[in-house]
């Protein structure tokens, strides 16, 4: 287990990471908003614009061992339960980093964490890229799966 970050080693990594969620907002056209929670929990958005789902937003939250991450997939299924929770499960199985899970009112989301003392820009990046392109690959599928009588026709 990674040793609690330090009140002022926190202080520093918060900066480090509004410098670079600024900077990749900056350089970035598909990243809409990139901003701190309200609340007084060290914890941010991104908020980016993708193809296949209209929006992924990953939510990003600062604690003394470990940087967690997470963005919401979509509402809990309608039918199909059984089969959709079985094509996450098999997705888990190829994903590094991040892992689906089913979170407030069965909603399907995807989440990981990292160690506090391996966050640096790169591995920012790695975050949310794996997150945008893990969402872009199997959004529209899950849908289906979760909904499938809102397309038969």
């Amino acid at each position: 287990m990674t040793d609690p970050f330090t009140g002022e080693q926190l202080a520093v990594l918060e900066r480090q990471i509004d410098e670079w969620l600024g900077e990749l907002d900056a350089n970035h056209d598909h990243i809409v908003a990139v901003d701190r929670s309200p609340d007084d929990d060290v914890r941010w958005f991104v908020r980016m614009r993708g193809d296949d789902k209209d929006f992924t937003t990953v939510w990003l939250t600062l604690g003394q061992r470990t940087l967690r991450y997470e963005t919401y997939v979509m509402p809990a299924p309608e039918e199909n339960h059984a089969q959709l929770y079985e094509h996450v499960l098999r997705r888990n199985e190829r994903l590094v980093g991040a892992r689906f899970s089913i979170g407030v009112e069965d909603a399907i989301f995807l989440r990981g964490e990292v160690p506090v003392d391996r966050v640096d820009r790169n591995e920012l990046d790695r975050v949310l890229g794996t997150l945008y392109a893990q969402v872009e690959q199997c959004f529209t599928g899950m849908i289906r799966i979760g909904f499938a009588s809102r397309f038969a026709g």
